[in-house]
């Protein structure tokens, strides 16, 4: 298995693991795979998420959330920005997710943030995905 887009894999592995209802999901760490999942949590889509050092790359072990009634809260993560067709917009032409409901993970300049903390901060970038 080739591992030439982190981030897909990263997102794949985690709408399968929704799917079945799985507690955790095991990623291999990236700095950008980190940042996505800095914005999950932030954004109250995931639990947590730990780094564990395996004398490699390290894996991103990503703790799912579920509500009352065992539904996840991620319902649909869409890559946007893929590597043969990158997605860059500037901070007034970045996507309103679902009227605001949902958001857009970017990556900038200044780290990775969502759609949100990029109007605040006045920053555009690449669009890595939809969260809703």
């Amino acid at each position: 298995m080739s591992f030439s887009d982190p981030i897909a894999d990263m997102l794949t592995r985690i709408r399968n693991a929704v799917r079945i209802n799985n507690e955790q999901v095991n990623i291999r760490a990236s700095k950008t795979c980190e940042g996505i999942a800095t914005v999950l949590k932030e954004q109250g889509y995931i639990k947590d998420y730990d780094r564990i050092d395996d004398n490699k790359q390290g894996i991103l072990r990503i703790i799912l959330k579920y509500d009352e009634e065992g539904r996840p809260v991620i319902n649909e993560i869409i890559r946007v920005s893929k590597p043969g067709r990158r997605i860059y917009l500037s901070v007034d032409k970045l996507p309103r997710v679902l009227s605001g409901m949902g958001i857009a993970i970017v990556s900038t300049s200044k780290g990775i943030m969502s759609d949100k903390s990029c109007r605040q901060n006045n920053a555009g970038g690449e669009i890595l995905c939809t969260v809703s």
